[in-house]
């Protein structure tokens, strides 16, 4: 079925603005800052780092990683949506991005129009631990210990809208409980925390958490994603465990400032197979592209996009015509998908989801189960 995901994708490449062509023949001339909104040692910073290792000798320039972190990730991410596009700074982000303007009134930064997405570095699963010390040793009795003694169990998180945080606050109203909330400044706090016994339990990436879990040093209780995970095959999922719709997983992406021109946005995208060369090709021959006005009904760019490009990435229609697709999008294999509100009909088209296509999507995948 798909999933009852927290974590919206931020919709890919096809959103990217694309300027003029300029001379750029000798891009890039200078060492390239890759911004993490994170502390080190996180997913985001991992993975930044493993990603610059990989780009460095291909764009022929160095690759600086900066950590920039607080306020779960919106101070790094605004000093990138105001860094010059030139192609010279990049962010590493992950999915706490798109959720953030859920949990903040006043955001210094618009996550779908600020930033030219490059694409998909990777996708993580997520498992809830606890330190040894804790007498569960499985989600039926951490949820039996948490009812027990509601509003007193605490659980730790690298901050608040993160992944970590969200993936428990969805444990808690699926299978009816209450814990106390432990935000930190960043995941290495967190991390030093449960391993030391100072916090109980939490959320951790499974490429975290795994060599811990194998060492004795931390338990695991449950696997977040739908699926068991290879690296702790012997370790159920939050569904297996009787919380049907608890799937959570998390997303890391690359990212420009806006206004990044398309050459230097299609050179970054055609480092990684993660972005389909349709798309990347389509994207090299736009000019001229104004993002702002992408979405709105009479645009004057509607020559821009050809039927082919979406036919195979967009969605468009009534709510029937959605639900039809979506299901053949499933029988292909898609198991998630973004709702991209960059448009006049914002609204209508949040609750025309909410009430009409993703209950009906719910109720076909409960009926093929």
């Amino acid at each position: 079925m798909f999933r009852r995901s927290l974590f919206p994708v931020l919709a890919g490449l096809a959103t990217v603005p694309l300027l003029a062509r300029t001379a750029l023949a000798a891009w890039p001339d200078q060492q390239i800052r890759m911004i993490v909104p994170y502390t080190p040692a996180g997913g985001p910073d991992m993975i930044g780092r493993f990603v610059g290792e990989r780009l460095a000798p291909k764009l022929g320039q160095p690759v600086v990683v900066e950590n920039i972190p607080g306020a779960s990730g919106n101070i790094g991410s605004q000093v990138v949506a105001r860094a010059k596009p030139d192609g010279n700074t990049l962010m590493s982000q992950v999915n706490t991005l798109v959720m953030n303007p859920s949990l903040y009134k006043n955001l210094p930064y618009d996550p779908v129009t600020d930033f030219a997405p490059i694409g998909l570095t990777a996708w993580g699963s997520l498992v809830l631990v606890a330190n040894p010390a804790q007498k569960p040793n499985n989600l039926a009795e951490f949820i039996a210990e948490a009812k027990a003694a509601p509003g007193t169990i605490n659980y730790g998180s690298p901050g608040v809208g993160t992944p970590h945080h969200l993936s428990m606050a969805l444990v808690e109203t699926d299978a009816g409980i209450e814990l106390v909330h432990v935000p930190y400044k960043g995941a290495a706090g967190a991390l030093q925390d449960i391993l030391s016994g100072q916090i109980p339990y939490m959320f951790l990436p499974v490429h975290v958490a795994a060599t811990y879990i194998k060492s004795g040093k931390l338990k695991a209780l449950a696997i977040g994603s739908a699926k068991r995970h290879p690296l702790l095959p012997e370790v159920p999922t939050l569904i297996e465990q009787g919380l049907k719709n608890a799937d959570v997983d998390m997303w890391y992406g690359l990212f420009l400032p806006k206004d990044a021109p398309a050459d230097i946005v299609a050179r970054y995208g055609d480092q990684g197979a993660a972005v389909p060369k349709a798309l990347t090709d389509y994207i090299k021959g736009r000019q001229a592209y104004d993002y702002n006005e992408h979405g709105r009904a009479g645009n004057s760019h509607t020559t821009f996009v050809p039927d082919e490009i979406v036919d195979r990435f967009c969605i468009l229609g009534t709510p029937a015509q959605h639900i039809a697709r979506l299901e053949e999008l499933r029988a292909m294999g898609v198991d998630q998908f973004a709702i991209y509100l960059q448009h006049d009909g914002k609204e209508e088209t949040l609750e025309a989801y909410g009430e009409k296509i993703l209950p009906a999507i719910q109720e076909l995948g409960k009926a093929k189960q």
